[in-house]
């Protein structure tokens, strides 16, 4: 009996918290939260006493909302200012948005006063139209007008103001084709390429894997990327990656010899006790044990060793006047590195981890193409990284 009591005091409690959250969010003006708060306490037993207070406060909120709303209406129609349709437009949207969301719920009695609530409902499909069609219109011209300019951040915003009256009213005119040409307009085009300053040979391969910027995933929405200039298009930067040096070991073979010693497991022997009998078991039977033996190996390691370094330099170039904007210096380096290893003695000695080497064996070293080109994905990531962090605009 405790627990019950318990629950509908908690019950209780819990409802005036949220009457009293629906009050201050309408005596504070959030009418349409105070709304939201309302039909969401109402969706169930809406009939029930405790329930009756929302009642009262989504009658009043709705209608302080819609009165609201209906003022600035009728201001922004007197002002006639083209810049406040899309207002206008939502004002009516919202309007009738606010209706359907209370319509599920209705009807909703006052049980003291005995009456229905009042929601006096208007049909704005017809505002809603109009507005729409008026805000379809501005967009449109306004997007037009901001096409025929030079300035690409006019071009950008006409893109978006045209996505968004496509959305609004798909396929309107002729806004596929605009949109395509403000893209194009608004599109940044940056032609890559590379120049090689040092004295020695750069793959081909190499050369074409940096410049495939398809594989960096960086062209946007607004810059695009190409390695070959293409017709019609009117580049605005370059960039320019300089190979400044590249830096070649020797083929180095560096051999080390060294001895391992190691107790290592060697078969079973019978356990001796101390006056050097043999232990038996319960059942009477002779019990073995891990027999342990010192093994030793000589080791003689060869480790082949042959490095690479590129530096180079990345400037971002103005295509309009030819003018260095950044330069960013970059090193990227590559090791090749063969170990292997022979033994005289129990390769048991080794450690565990080292047996693999025997395994191994001597490998030809890599030409210095090669070597160069394996720098290549050091040095697309670090371009990457460069772009990334150093956008055009």
């Amino acid at each position: 009996m405790k627990k019950i009591t318990l629950v509908l005091a908690l019950l209780i409690v819990i409802s005036s918290c949220g009457v009293k959250q629906t009050q201050n969010l309408l005596s504070s003006g959030n009418y349409d939260e105070a709304i939201n708060n309302a039909v969401s306490n109402l969706r169930t037993n809406k009939d029930k006493k405790g329930k009756q207070e929302y009642v009262y406060l989504l009658e009043e909120a709705f209608a302080k909302a819609k009165e609201r709303d209906l003022n600035t209406i009728n201001l922004l129609v007197k002002e006639s200012n083209p810049a406040q349709i899309e207002k206008l437009y939502n004002l009516y949207i919202q309007l009738n948005d606010r209706q359907e969301k209370i319509k599920p719920i209705l009807p909703l009695q006052l049980i003291k006063e005995g009456r229905t609530a009042i929601f006096p409902f208007e049909n704005y499909n017809e505002e809603i139209v109009s507005s729409k069609n008026a805000l379809s219109g501005y967009l449109y011209d306004n997007a037009k007008a901001l096409i025929r300019t030079k300035i690409k951040m006019n071009q950008r915003k006409a893109f978006d103001d045209l996505t968004y009256l496509n959305q609004l009213n798909p396929n309107y005119k002729d806004i596929q084709k605009l949109m395509e040409e403000a893209q194009f307009k608004g599109t940044d085009f940056v032609l890559v390429s590379t120049k090689n300053e040092t004295n020695m040979i750069i793959p081909v391969r190499l050369q074409n894997d940096l410049l495939d910027f398809n594989t960096y995933g960086l062209n946007d929405k607004w810059t695009v990327y190409h390695n070959n200039k293409q017709k019609g298009i009117d580049y605005d930067y370059s960039m320019l990656i300089r190979f400044r040096g590249i830096y070649i070991s020797p083929e180095q073979i560096k051999e080390k010899e060294f001895v391992k010693e190691r107790q290592i497991k060697d078969g079973q022997k019978k356990l001796i006790d101390a006056n050097g009998k043999v232990v038996l078991d319960e059942k009477g039977k002779e019990i073995y044990v891990d027999n342990y033996k010192n093994a030793t190996v000589r080791i003689f390691e060869f480790r082949q060793l042959k490095s690479c370094q590129v530096t180079a330099k990345v400037e971002y170039i103005n295509f309009k006047n030819n003018e260095l904007m950044q330069s960013f210096p970059l090193t990227s380096e590559f090791i090749f590195e063969n170990k292997y290893a022979t033994y005289k003695g129990d390769r048991r000695a080794s450690d565990d981890n080292y047996s693999s080497y025997f395994d191994k064996k001597a490998v030809p070293f890599p030409s210095n193409e090669q070597m160069v080109y394996d720098t290549g994905e050091d040095l697309k990531a670090k371009i990457k990284n460069i772009l990334n962090t150093n956008r055009f605009k």
